[in-house]
């Protein structure tokens, strides 16, 4: 166990000196917005997804505004960002949910926020660590495939993943350290040209089935 957690402090350290303060990458002015960034992210790039929504908050930045929008006007402007059938109705949904519950406000808890149209548990876990401030480890594809290759999950499935790492990493750093592994899986450890060589955690960590 102490080799694991060595194996940590070395890649908390890494992530703090290349990115010690860093900010979410989706451009939002409140939960809501923010909210809804997310949403969009599904399988699309965060820089799509941030020329999009200041096209759509124009229009609807809030929930109250966003139901006078047809689900169709809504899926028309988030097209570029794919899943735009599914991703309308949600956002539509939503919205009006937010109103008739919520008095059009985003609750601060798992449980309400899980319960929204298109929103899941890692939707979920966002809004709660980056405007709540609410600890919480969002674990999507990126952070689940670059913890399965520093060895610091078994790789089975993204919510063993999240398990292994709100266990091994302290809860104090979980809303900063998910950010910085982000960053730092599309700098230094892509899914696809991997130069493991050139990338300071792999050349110390990675397993060694994928060095060969």
């Amino acid at each position: 166990m102490s080799l694991k957690l060595d194996k940590v402090q070395f890649i908390l350290s890494t992530l703090d000196h290349l990115y010690p303060k860093p900010e979410v990458p989706l451009l939002h002015k409140d939960a809501y917005t923010l909210l809804v960034s997310v949403l969009l992210s599904a399988q699309c790039t965060d820089e799509r997804v941030n020329k999009i929504t200041p096209i759509l908050f124009k229009q609807a930045d809030n929930p109250y505004d966003m139901i006078n929008l047809s689900i169709e006007e809504i899926r028309e402007i988030i097209k570029p960002c794919g899943l735009s059938p599914m991703k309308s109705k949600g956002i539509y949904g939503l919205s009006k949910i937010l109103i008739d519950r919520y008095k059009g406000k985003v609750p601060n808890t798992f449980e309400a926020l899980e319960e929204l149209p298109a929103v899941g548990h890692k939707t979920a876990s966002v809004v709660m660590t980056q405007w709540f401030g609410i600890p919480a480890f969002p674990v999507d594809t990126h952070i689940h495939r670059l913890a399965y290759r520093w060895g610091l999950t078994n790789g089975k499935s993204v919510e063993q993943t999240e398990r292994d790492l709100k266990r091994l990493i302290p809860e104090t750093v979980w809303n900063k350290a998910h950010l910085q592994i982000i960053y730092y899986g599309r700098e230094y450890c892509p899914a696809r040209g991997h130069q493991w060589q050139d990338c300071p955690i792999c050349k110390k960590y990675l397993r060694k089935s994928l060095r060969d």
